[in-house]
């Protein structure tokens, strides 16, 4: 009988034992499960930080793409990184995988850890991060073109699509401009508070004003292709600003507050700065536009040579030429390069501008002319200068030349989302290449970036559908869906 007992106590000891063990063994410092206010830090870095700069040497989206691209810096050295339109693997291969896993991948686990009924249920943080994976998927598809979209981002979803397939520019432009609505409904201002903002710091009708904004931004960029869809969305935000708030002043600018902190330094100080990099001046075409147009910005985004002179030099010259400019033109405005130097992602003036653009087009009611001195007077402002009326004569009446020209002036700084304006308007008109420079892809700036050479031997056959919607070359002269030229 007592062995009979034994035994039976053993049997329940093991049971009891089996019952808790889930619960005995989860290790509280390392969860399963992270809190969205430690994921949306993280992702909104991350994401900003290649749009602005990127600090590794080949993968330089801003640096050694587009800011050298629409010849707002030029390089003294090491030409064949960017400015004679050549790229390295790892410029297209890196900044893919980053934008997804690093952004997209965290901006996706927020929605689905906060939305209804889920474990940290907060529809705040859930609109946030479909503003932020709407913001990062606008760069990969504007960077690239199609790309995997709606089957995106479900490699641990119930029923995981390992392999998802290459959605066209036009649906995924639709899917971002429904999911910016979406967003907007889920922010609320009376709503649960948010941690972990290192954008707008919890203040939730910044949020929203960046949705509706940047909803603006796209379906502006989309006008020449769905002109009756973007004309709706247009007139449904700004008719009416309580339900659909917009940017209303440079407070509203959506930049990431960088810090004293290394680890969270400015990403063009921790380049020229901190590594010590040289490699850039001021492009000739920027410096020589601005001082056409007496423009006091020229102050802000360069600086003065050894002789107190701002100068430029042409972009695309080998090295042995470039170099010799190394001590004659102008290094970046010391405005750009400081610790805590904001990392811009849209602002009211580049809003103004696009509602001018709008206006001109007539897709909007109102003065295309007024919203075009509002944008040009926010740019001004943005760095502490004032608009004179002598400027605003200078400039004088809008035609879509100059709007564009100083949109490109109000950009400076924002290098992929000029890049991507002149890809679609063909605009500003840069001007003709210097007869000593040495271009690569046989002298085209660069439409696009090559897809990343692990979608071929991941994905490949979603890999050549995706390719056989920009005409069939994985290159960079392919033009996208919103080109109008």
């Amino acid at each position: 009988m007592k062995k009979i007992l034994f035994l039976l106590i053993g049997i329940a000891s093991v049971s009891s034992c089996t019952k808790d063990f889930d619960a005995m063994n989860v290790d509280p410092n390392n969860p399963t499960a992270l809190n969205p206010q430690y994921l949306l830090p993280y992702g909104i870095e991350k994401a900003i930080d290649r749009s602005w700069g990127g600090r590794d040497r080949f993968e330089r989206l801003n640096l050694d793409g587009a800011m050298l691209w629409m010849q707002y810096l030029t390089r003294n050295i090491y030409s064949n990184e960017g400015d004679n339109y050549g790229l390295s693997v790892a410029f297209y291969n890196n900044n893919w995988k980053a934008l997804y896993n690093d952004g997209l991948v965290n901006f996706q686990r927020m929605v689905t850890l906060s939305q209804p009924g889920a474990k940290f249920q907060n529809a705040n943080y859930e609109g946030i991060a479909m503003v932020m994976r709407t913001w990062t998927f606008s760069l990969l598809t504007d960077l690239y073109g199609p790309i995997p979209y709606t089957e995106a981002l479900k490699g641990t979803a119930e029923q995981p699509i390992y392999s998802p397939a290459y959605d066209g520019m036009d649906k995924v432009y639709a899917g971002m401009l429904a999911d910016l609505k979406t967003a907007n409904e889920k922010l609320s201002v009376t709503g649960p508070a948010v941690s972990g903002d290192i954008l707008y710091n919890g203040d939730i009708l910044k949020w929203k004003k960046f949705a509706n904004s940047l909803r603006l931004r796209l379906a502006n960029r989309q006008a020449a292709k769905k002109s009756a869809e973007s004309r709706a969305i247009m007139a449904e935000i700004l008719g009416d600003p309580s339900k659909y708030p917009i940017f209303t002043s440079n407070a509203d600018n959506a930049s990431l507050k960088t810090t004293e902190v290394l680890s969270s330094n400015n990403e063009l100080y921790l380049v020229m700065i901190n590594d010590s990099r040289t490699d850039w001046n001021v492009s000739k075409t920027l410096v020589d536009k601005l001082t056409e147009l007496s423009d006091p910005r020229l102050m802000v985004y360069a600086q003065p040579n050894k002789d107190g002179k701002y100068q430029g030099h042409a972009n695309g010259l080998p090295d042995a030429i470039a170099t010799t400019y190394l001590a004659t033109s102008s290094n970046i405005g010391t405005y750009f390069i400081q610790k805590t130097s904001p990392e811009v992602v849209m602002t009211y003036g580049e809003l103004n501008l696009i509602l001018a653009e709008a206006a001109l087009d007539g897709d909007i009611t109102g003065s295309a002319q007024a919203y075009f001195e509002k944008g040009m007077t926010a740019s001004f402002e943005q760095y502490g200068l004032k608009m004179t009326d002598t400027y605003l004569k200078t400039v004088g009446a809008i035609s879509r030349e100059k709007l564009m020209e100083q949109k490109w002036i109000a950009l400076f700084g924002q290098g992929l989302e000029a890049w991507t304006e002149y890809r679609r308007t063909g605009l500003p008109v840069l001007p003709a290449k210097d007869p000593r420079a040495v271009f690569e892809n046989d002298g085209v700036l660069p439409t696009r970036l090559p897809y990343p050479t692990s979608e071929a031997s991941l994905n490949n056959a979603n890999l050549e559908k995706g390719i056989a919607l920009i005409g069939g070359k994985n290159d960079t002269k392919s033009k996208l869906w919103w080109s109008e030229k």
